[in-house]
């Protein structure tokens, strides 16, 4: 399979890659999580060349995690917003802040942290079953392809 053929996968691993998996579209959308809304911000908090972020910003709106709004009208500028799409996907960041503070320690502090809009207490995310609340982890999930997915290849 073809990277850019990611997004059309059966495997719903390989279709979210096809839509956040290349270099600086997770950052693109930890910036969207942090407020930054405009093109000129996104690209002073990055260091990302121009051309590139415009590549990623589009490919975020049209897999429907973006959506491109204008807020001035000569010149015209638009601003990115996240969707419902967009917004859902708060749980990963969550997920992968959590997995990088316990497997890639760092020095320095993080910049980051995650703390409940009611409350205002920092969190420490854990993933947990809708039915259930157990917690999942490798210990209590065993991963593995469908009888279906099995039959098709």
């Amino acid at each position: 399979m073809k990277w850019h053929d990611m997004k059309e996968a059966a495997c719903p691993v390989a279709r979210a890659m096809g839509v956040v998996g290349d270099r600086w579209t997770l950052l693109i959308l930890r910036e969207c999580f942090l407020g930054v809304r405009r093109f000129d911000d996104f690209q002073k908090s990055l260091g990302i060349t121009r051309h590139l972020l415009a590549e990623r910003l589009k490919r975020l709106e049209a897999m429907g995690l973006l959506e491109r709004r204008p807020y001035q009208e000569r010149p015209l500028r638009h601003e990115y917003r996240l969707t419902e799409s967009g917004k859902a996907f708060a749980p990963v960041m969550l997920a992968l802040q959590d997995w990088a503070r316990s497997n890639l320690p760092s020095e320095a502090p993080s910049p980051l942290s995650f703390i409940l809009r009611d409350g205002g207490e920092e969190i420490e995310p854990v993933v947990t079953d809708r039915h259930t609340g157990q917690e999942l982890n490798h210990r209590t999930v065993l991963m593995r392809y469908s009888d279906e997915a099995k039959s098709s290849d």
